[in-house]
């Protein structure tokens, strides 16, 4: 049951959403520039984002656990100071290592932003406008994208790719932390028996003894593997391939970020039309097959057109996915959603992993070829094995 809304409360969310994103998108934007820092090629530089995915992936499993113990909002807080803390670490960073492990705190960040804000949707706002709220929060990061590419691509020409760090990401961060300390409601503290160890084990085994709910943690990873292809490398794809300059990447990024918020915002109307799962399946099979087709390519401006449209499908994907995830487990939702935020960073690391190696042995066109794949097996699974809770 939805508990009181603070008319801060989805704008909170939103904007927590959108601080999850500028360590991806500088590191997408300026991964070739970061790469010579550090004398690294591309590929390899990819892996930065394939480690802070690993470790964001390890701690969303801790987080199945502190989702019952803590508060969901005082997560929620403690996730956006590890962005803060990112965001100087990685300005501050002497080498690759070391950024690396400064970059590794946006997982940390991500592991806990992003299952407590769809929790919190859970909580405080009613069944018949949540898949409306994801949507917008989903809608937050793409934004960030959208007004953060120009901006990102204007400081990095000035004053190079760490000055994105301190002058773009650590405000938001700061600023999202500050509005979501005010504009979200608290719950009420976890109660005594669900302090007890058996209680949040009993978290984990409601989810991994429900077969959809498996079902969705999986498609969540494939999914996500496969949206990592355009997220971390299209960038890149588009600068090599097609030699274009950072300006008109950071553009390219810009329009790639509005087709992911006109995906995830008009998501919330076709999801009550056509129903979570379908659409979960609909719009994770055509983000794996377009994924194939537009890197590999050489028409730039088809090739575009049709990474524009994977953009599209994944605001779609994501957004019915997490709706279809939410209703899995009612009474442990915030386990649910911190184990589906593994998953996620799970195959981000695929993603981020295999994709940087398909892209040293066989280009940018295996690259695409192996993480769409992904997509297509997900929509499969959708397929066979999801149930959609709230129709029953």
């Amino acid at each position: 049951m939805a508990l009181r809304q603070s008319k801060l409360t989805l704008p909170s969310l939103v904007l927590a959403r959108f601080a999850t994103q500028p360590a991806g998108l500088i590191t997408g934007l300026l991964l070739i520039e970061i790469g010579l820092t550090f004398n690294v090629p591309v590929g390899i530089a990819g892996q930065i984002g394939a480690f802070s995915s690993l470790i964001g992936l390890i701690f969303a499993l801790l987080m199945g656990i502190l989702s019952v113990k803590y508060r969901q909002k005082s997560l929620l807080l403690t996730g956006l100071l590890a962005y803060t803390a990112c965001a100087v670490g990685c300005f501050l960073t002497p080498n690759y290592t070391m950024m690396m492990v400064a970059s590794s705190l946006s997982g940390i960040g991500m592991a806990m932003v992003r299952p407590m804000a769809t929790a919190l949707v859970g909580v405080h706002i009613p069944l018949e406008r949540r898949a409306n709220a994801i949507g917008w929060i989903l809608a937050g990061g793409s934004i960030s994208y959208l007004i953060g590419a120009p901006i990102v691509g204007y400081i990095a020409n000035l004053w190079g790719w760490r000055m994105a760090f301190l002058g773009f990401m650590l405000p938001v961060s700061l600023v999202s932390l500050i509005l979501a300390y005010f504009g979200i409601p608290r719950e009420s503290k976890p109660t005594e028996s669900e302090g007890k160890s058996g209680y949040y084990l009993d978290g984990f085994k409601k989810v991994f003894t429900n077969r959809s709910a498996v079902t969705c943690l999986l498609g969540a990873s494939l999914g996500m593997a496969t949206w990592t292809a355009t997220l971390s490398y299209s960038i890149s794809f588009f600068r090599q391939r097609f030699s274009i300059s950072t300006s008109w990447a950071s553009l390219i990024l810009s329009g790639l970020a509005l087709c992911f918020t006109l995906g995830s915002l008009s998501s919330g109307y076709l999801i009550n039309i056509i129903g979570r799962k379908e659409f979960t399946v609909i719009s994770t099979l055509l983000l794996g097959l377009i994924t194939i087709t537009y890197v590999n390519l050489g028409i730039f401006w088809l090739s575009l057109a049709l990474a524009f449209v994977s953009c599209i499908l994944a605001g779609m994907r994501y957004s019915a996915s997490d709706n279809l995830t939410l209703e899995q487990i009612p009474e442990f939702r915030g386990t649910m959603m911190s184990i589906s935020s593994a998953a996620s960073s799970l195959g981000s690391t695929l993603g981020a992993g295999i994709g940087g190696l398909s892209l040293v042995a066989w280009g940018y066109g295996g690259l695409g070829l192996t993480l769409g794949s992904f997509g297509i097996i997900a929509a499969v699974v959708y397929t066979l094995f999801a149930v959609d809770p709230a129709l029953k």
